[in-house]
């Protein structure tokens, strides 16, 4: 899928006037290069967010700013029990999870992508979630990436809007259905935090133990699927 889907990104990508080319430059980086991550298919846990930032084009690696380091530092506690030293081990730690972004390109300025960009990323990060990875646990990081999942109905997007305004939305989950663009649906976990950012003030010194409540989760039954799991209520109708 890999080959096909970059060049459809790209194709997307050549219309989208926010991409920060400045920095692609500054770092000898292609700009419509996606910076998806990806992952294991059978990984059991998507870690979901809004976009790469400076340093993921500096690394072509997602999730690796000062954000990224905050959760896979909280892997490492959860997989290792020790934080990651350096990057190599950073990006080591994260090699059983799924990463994705809801627009795998770098914004001007960090600020969030305009909703057509977002509807015109959005069939192609759905393929991936449904038709490539198997797992079904999604860690989803700030508002923006948590209400994308509502993007395909009114109703999903009205549950999760609800969800969101709840006190307790950082210690519950709730259940969606996503569907790729050949009709293939797969029934998703989603279980937001706030986004890590230093600048989210509110939250950012609280977020590594918040973090730790949700992959404790996880880790209690591995980080891969055994053989005979997946995901309940999956449909594969029009999929590879």
């Amino acid at each position: 899928m890999s080959d096909r889907w970059d060049a459809a990104a790209r194709r997307v990508a050549e219309e989208l006037t926010q991409i920060d080319v400045a920095v692609y430059q500054e770092h000898g980086a292609d700009p419509l290069e996606p910076i998806f991550g990806a992952g294991p298919a059978l990984a059991r846990l998507c870690l979901f967010g809004r976009d790469p930032g400076r340093e993921e084009v500096r690394h072509r690696v997602p999730f690796i700013g000062a954000g990224g380091m905050k959760i896979r530092q909280g892997l490492g506690r959860a997989r290792w029990g020790r934080e990651p030293e350096g990057l190599d081990e950073a990006l080591a730690v994260g090699d059983a999870v799924y990463w994705a972004n809801t627009v795998p390109y770098k914004p001007v300025g960090n600020k969030a992508w305009a909703a057509g960009a977002v509807r015109a990323m959005a069939p192609l990060v759905a393929e991936r979630l449904v038709e490539e990875w198997r797992g079904r646990e999604v860690i989803t990081l700030g508002q923006v990436a948590f209400l994308w999942f509502g993007h395909q109905d009114r109703s999903t997007k009205a549950a999760l809007q609800a969800h969101w305004a709840r006190e307790d939305r950082f210690e519950t989950s709730i259940e969606v259905a996503l569907r790729s663009p050949s009709g293939a649906a797969a029934s998703l976990r989603l279980s937001p935090l706030p986004h890590p950012s230093p600048l989210n003030a509110v939250w950012f010194n609280r977020f590594p133990g918040l973090l730790d409540r949700r992959l404790s989760e996880i880790a209690s039954s591995g980080w891969t699927l055994a053989q005979g799991e997946g995901r309940g209520g999956v449909s594969r109708c029009g999929a590879r």
